[in-house]
């Protein structure tokens, strides 16, 4: 049983089909080499290390201990599988160009040996090259794509974990979970712990937490970033410590009737998954060709000055700094600083995701890639370019009591109200937090221009 981003027990059909077939060997594989760039980043390493020593508690108290291996996948695995006369080697598929690419190479090379990689469901609710429009095209914008999704009913329901599991009684030794290396040694993760409990129980009782009461409130809070309005369970759906029909079914049991937002946002992500399934170029590219041609203006210091949370717009810096705290940012307040880096300070939206695929703990390739890319008005089903938010009337409509900026940018928070979003305003400006780099003004006037040159080029 390899496992990848399904670090769970419960509802993992690759775990209970090998669990069928005898003897398991649970293993997981740090392959930094394969993903290229795409490697975890330093908030992502973070997660692993805990969710991997969550999963091996797991997996020890049903009888089949973890092992834990660094190096090339493509050839490990292999060599692992003949080493102990493994008849398949299961594992939930995986959506990445790269890991794509990799399990082919496996499948090659087990078909060698007479053995299959069976691959399962587990990642998504549905498997993206399944869903077609009617014309036999994949989906390109998301609201048909969700009304197709709603229109197949309910997904099927969660399975059960695994009672026990027969060790292999010659398992291979692995690595120490420490061995692999995935806490940084500078310990800029140390306030995660504050705010997150990696792993499947951790999982269970953030959900529990959000409950009826999440769900009911979630559509009037969501967007509310000084408020617990969202469910926080991004990151254990990212690496698989909760299934995404397990989530469903529990929305649903919590109230989630309809065509309920909370069930819309999980839609969302098997949208971008649907994206980069049928446009593998989805990270790297824009979707929309045009834009290959738009004239970025590539600054250092611009760019540094945002990943700070040093821009002197305080929804933004408030949402950059909760992201370097947290390793977590608030949806809304993820928009609008994407938002500001792209068009007020146009900067590539590539090094925008770069900077939030290294600090988010729910770092997604997918989801990362194809929300970045709708911000800046390049991919599918993309937001126009010329809705430009303005980082002042954003902040004052979804933090309209300055709680959210209050907490996370402390130079502020003695400034009256009605100042808190402009306080450059303010009779005595405060000390310590700096002017803004750009003029809202300036800034659309010059996203304008930038955008008008693409249709003056073509």
């Amino acid at each position: 049983m390899w496992f990848r981003q399904d670090l769970r027990l419960a509802d993992n059909p690759a775990l209970l089909a090998a669990a069928a077939e005898g003897p398991v060997l649970p293993v997981f594989i740090l392959d930094d080499g394969a993903a290229g760039r795409w490697a975890y980043g330093g908030a992502q390493r973070w997660w692993l290390h805990h969710s991997l020593a969550a999963l091996a508690q797991g997996l020890a108290g049903l009888g089949a201990p973890l092992v834990l291996l660094r190096g090339d996948a493509a050839r490990l695995i292999p060599e692992l599988a003949e080493r102990v006369g493994a008849g398949a080697v299961h594992a939930a598929r995986l959506y990445e160009p790269w890991a794509r690419r990799r399990d082919e190479a496996i499948h090659r090379a087990l078909s060698a040996q007479g053995r299959a990689l069976v691959l399962h469901p587990g990642v998504l609710l549905h498997e993206p090259h399944r869903l077609r429009t009617r014309e036999g095209r994949a989906y390109g914008v998301y609201t048909p794509f969700a009304r197709a999704l709603f229109a197949l009913g309910e997904p099927p329901p969660p399975l059960p974990a695994p009672t026990a599991l027969r060790p292999l009684s010659d398992a291979p030794p692995g690595m120490a979970l420490e061995a692999l290396g995935l806490l940084d040694p500078r310990g800029w993760w140390r306030g995660f712990h504050d705010r997150w409990e990696p792993g499947e129980a951790g999982a269970a009782r953030r959900l529990d937490r959000f409950g009826a009461g999440g769900i009911a409130a979630y559509a009037s809070r969501r967007n509310l970033p000084g408020l617990p309005g969202t469910s926080g369970l991004s990151p254990h759906l990212r690496w698989g410590e909760i299934s995404p029909r397990q989530l469903w079914h529990a929305a649903r049991a919590l109230g989630a009737a309809g065509e309920h937002p909370f069930l819309k946002e999980i839609l969302w992500r098997e949208f971008s998954y649907h994206l980069l399934w049928h446009r593998p170029e989805l990270p790297e590219a824009p979707l929309q060709p045009a834009f290959a041609r738009f004239p970025w203006v590539r600054d250092p210091a611009l760019l540094r000055a945002w990943q700070r949370g040093r821009t002197g717009y305080p929804i933004v810096d408030a949402g950059m700094r909760e992201l370097w705290q947290t390793g977590w940012m608030h949806n809304r307040v993820r928009m609008i600083a994407a938002s500001f880096l792209v068009k007020h300070l146009l900067q590539p939206w590539q090094d925008g995701a770069a900077w939030f695929w290294d600090t988010l703990v729910d770092g997604d390739l997918a989801s990362n890639s194809a929300s970045w890319q709708w911000v800046a008005g390049c991919g599918a089903d993309a937001a126009p370019y010329v809705r430009i938010f303005n980082p002042i009337l954003q902040g004052e409509k979804f933090d309209p009591e300055g709680a959210y900026v209050r907490r996370f940018l402390p130079e502020l928070a003695d400034l009256p109200l009605r100042f808190l979003h402009r306080p450059w305003e303010a009779p005595s400006p405060p000390r310590g937090y700096p002017a803004p780099i750009i003029g809202h003004a300036e800034g659309r006037a010059r996203a304008l221009a930038a955008y008008a040159s693409l249709k003056t080029a073509a």
